[in-house]
């Protein structure tokens, strides 16, 4: 049978029934029967996918089960719809329910389309895991895909709820003029909308190049910090003593600041130490190579000391050593300054700053005398 047989048996059924029920009876009737039909129609097709989707790969399987409650919805929306055409109703009753329904539709589309996001960004990011020694990939992706997901969230609800409010005339024919006018109200709106707007193109630009991602090392604002999170207006960046500084997106466009990681989590780091010009440079070169390889944090990459200034009262030595991240790096500065400390000070005191009155022998004669000694008393001039 087609289509317009079947509507049409069904209106003269309707019409056979109306003669012995009232209208709202009727109506009433077929809606909880269209319900029926529909529910039970959404069980049959449910069993049905699951069981196509079953060999297939995670994706699929996570998108007809997690879409059951707007395929419920959507189905449910097409029976009444389709029952609001063929019950005996008041012409804008039945205008009303139309355009409820379709407003209804609408927004079961946009949670579908939704859904099928999260579940392919769930998914896509099982695949990298930040806690590794190495997550420079992982951190792009999750950095791309979470700024992407965010903006097209909020794209998807905009169209949403352009769409629903675009089934009503009066807004349908405001939105025409509006543009027939010449864009006034545009440029007002336009303005007012210019922050959110702003951060919303930054976001999407982010995404792309790729400035700063999830778990970079950054100093912003003279604060050292991790990017704990990316939203679609602000970045929150986990500071090294638990603070958070919250940062609008467009800040990274427009402002400078500094990311220790964007090629690579490595990094150098510096120990300076301040010595006597009479420090021996090879024994503490050699002392230094012996720190850095005794600890499991140097990556076996980068290692140099070198004096890099002459001062009137010390010398400079700089001392490099690498590791694998910012946080080893810096426990690693703090362990060879450390032991290089402990051990000039019991194997080669001399090389600690001092003063030139020391050198000058003046110590030494202070230090011959012994504390019941005082100088000898000058003898009392003849008479």
């Amino acid at each position: 049978m087609q289509p317009d047989q079947i509507e049409s048996g069904l209106k003269d059924m309707v019409t056979a029934v109306n003669r012995i029920a009232p209208d709202w009876a009727v109506a009433l009737s077929g809606f909880a029967i269209a319900a029926l039909l529909a529910l039970g129609l959404f069980r049959f097709v449910f069993t049905l996918l699951t069981r196509m989707v079953a060999e297939r790969e995670l994706f699929w399987r996570s998108l007809v089960a997690r879409a059951a409650q707007p395929l419920r919805l959507v189905l449910l929306i097409v029976a009444l719809a389709f029952v609001n055409q063929i019950v005996p109703m008041p012409p804008h009753v039945s205008r009303g329910v139309t355009q409820i329904l379709l407003m209804a539709l609408i927004l079961c589309l946009a949670w579908i389309a939704y859904t099928a996001l999260y579940i392919w960004t769930t998914i896509h990011l099982r695949r990298f895991k930040l806690d590794a020694e190495d997550n420079l990939l992982a951190r792009k992706h999750v950095t791309q895909t979470r700024i992407l997901m965010r903006v097209a969230k909020v794209m998807v609800v905009i169209l949403a709820v352009a769409a629903a409010l675009m089934t009503f005339p009066a807004v349908r024919q405001y939105g025409v003029s509006l543009l027939a006018a010449g864009g006034a109200a545009g440029i007002v709106v336009g303005l007012a909308l210019q922050p959110v707007l702003k951060n919303l193109f930054a976001g999407i630009q982010l995404a792309l190049t790729q400035p700063i991602r999830i778990d970079d090392a950054l100093i912003v604002e003279g604060e050292w910090g991790n990017v704990e999170e990316i939203t679609a207006t602000y970045v929150v960046i986990r500071i090294w003593d638990w603070r958070r500084l919250v940062v609008p997106l467009s800040y990274f466009i427009e402002q400078p600041f500094q990311n220790w990681t964007r090629e690579s989590a490595a990094l150098i780091g510096t120990v300076m130490i301040y010595l006597d010009h009479s420090a021996d440079i090879p024994a503490i070169r050699a002392k230094a190579r012996e720190i850095a390889e005794a600890s499991p944090l140097w990556d076996r990459d980068v290692f140099a000391v070198q004096v890099t200034d002459f001062r009137e009262r010390v010398i400079e030595v700089r001392i490099l050593v690498s590791a694998r991240n910012g946080p080893r790096t810096f426990d690693l500065r703090c362990d060879m300054r450390e032991a290089l400390i402990d051990w000039i000070k019991r194997e080669m005191p001399h090389a600690l700053p001092r003063t030139r009155a020391e050198i000058d022998g003046l110590e030494p004669h202070a230090q011959a005398r012994t504390p019941d000694q005082s100088p000898p008393p000058h003898d009392p001039a003849p008479r």
